[in-house]
């Protein structure tokens, strides 16, 4: 990391220490992942599975909600809310460079996310790991979903630094940012069932439906923690975890992609801004 970089990191990440964003993303996905591991606690012993595992299940689908929607809403006003307030015009008029700015405040922006997810996850993970039986799979299951829940968090600062730079508007940027989430975590998911209930079987059904629902960053992330729990009891769009076409580690490749374009697509936009 240069120097600059390492500046707009240390100045952007006392800002997310400050950010009520960040204690209030620890505190709902703290309180998510206990209730879901309580409810765990009782379903595990009828389905013969381990409560950290039953509820890594179950996290892993409720997770494609809130971290998204939790990173865009910490990163939807990095850079439009600095060309609002002048503050951009100031940094750039340094020596630093514009894609480091970009970098610098992802890395920020990514780490506060990260923080919230391991301080979150983590102590439950602890809680159920101290107060019920837990074998290998599932502390392996625990761990897998909390470095791959760091990488959705990651690519949705990406996303929200990238529409906060092509927007450089707040008002306009929440607004994409909403429309971004709605439509990578809701909408697209409607789309594909209606597609695939009109297309009944054949090659649409095993050929291009899982490629495109492993385009989706959300649904790769959850696809690829069901397919590697057996046990994962699942339904709709995500049993296709137990029937892909293609190994788990594609969906793992769709994520790699998804977050080096981000990056990318905004270090180029910001170059643009005038502020």
């Amino acid at each position: 990391m240069s120097t600059r970089i390492g500046t707009v990191f240390g100045q952007e990440l006392r800002q997310a220490r400050r950010n009520l964003w960040v204690i209030l993303a620890t505190a709902v996905l703290g309180l998510f992942a206990l209730a879901l591991a309580l409810f765990g606690a009782g379903q595990g012993s009828g389905l013969k599975v381990d409560v950290l595992t039953l509820t890594a299940v179950s996290l892993a689908t409720l997770s494609v909600y809130l971290i998204p929607l939790i990173a865009l809403l910490m990163s939807y006003d990095s850079i439009s809310g600095e060309v609002e307030r002048g503050s951009l015009a100031l940094t750039f008029a340094t020596p630093v460079r514009r894609w480091e700015v970009f970098v610098g405040k992802f890395l920020a922006q990514t780490v506060a996310v990260c923080v919230a997810i391991l301080i979150a996850f983590g102590t439950v993970g602890s809680v159920i790991a101290l107060l019920s039986e837990t074998g290998q799979d599932g502390i392996f299951a625990w761990l897998r979903l909390m470095l791959t829940a760091g990488g959705l968090g990651a690519i949705f600062v990406g996303i929200g630094l990238m529409v906060s730079a092509l927007t450089c508007r707040t008002a306009r940027a929440a607004a994409a940012a909403v429309g971004v989430w709605l439509l990578l975590v809701v909408l697209y998911d409607v789309a594909l069932l209606g597609a695939i209930m009109a297309a009944g079987e054949g090659i649409f059904a095993t050929h291009v439906f899982p490629w495109l629902v492993i385009a989706n960053p959300a649904d790769a992330f959850r696809l690829y923690n069901l397919a590697m729990i057996d046990a994962a009891p699942v339904a709709g769009i995500d049993g296709l975890a137990q029937t892909l076409p293609f190994p788990p580690a594609a969906a793992l490749a769709a994520l790699g992609i998804w977050l080096v374009a981000t990056i990318a697509i905004g270090s180029a936009r910001t170059r643009r801004i005038v502020p």
